[in-house]
């Protein structure tokens, strides 16, 4: 194989195992899975989660690796503009609740 040949080789094997390396998730990626906190509280409005506060079925959000409860979607989109102010409130609901 001659010298040029070999590293055309070289190169394309890099390249495609770079873009394969992409897109493929790492074995920590792919094991994380989010963590129900269980807030049975809404922690933007105050009212129960269990069938929705506002008439509506409780929703769930996705935020740091946690899921929490909120009791409709128009607190959903206000948890999403404060998630860290709304994600605490909810995390210490659990805690005061287990206490």
């Amino acid at each position: 194989m001659s010298r040029v040949t070999a590293l055309i080789l070289g190169f394309v094997l890099l390249t495609t195992g770079l873009a394969f390396a992409q897109q493929t998730p790492s074995v920590a990626q792919a094991k994380v899975k989010a963590v129900e906190v269980g807030n049975k509280i809404c922690p933007v409005s105050g009212n129960p989660v269990a069938g929705g506060g506002m008439g509506e079925a409780a929703v769930k959000f996705e935020y740091n690796g946690k899921i929490y409860n909120l009791c409709c979607t128009g607190c959903l989109e206000e948890f999403k503009k404060h998630p860290e102010k709304y994600s605490k409130i909810a995390e210490d609901e659990v805690k005061a609740a287990k206490k």
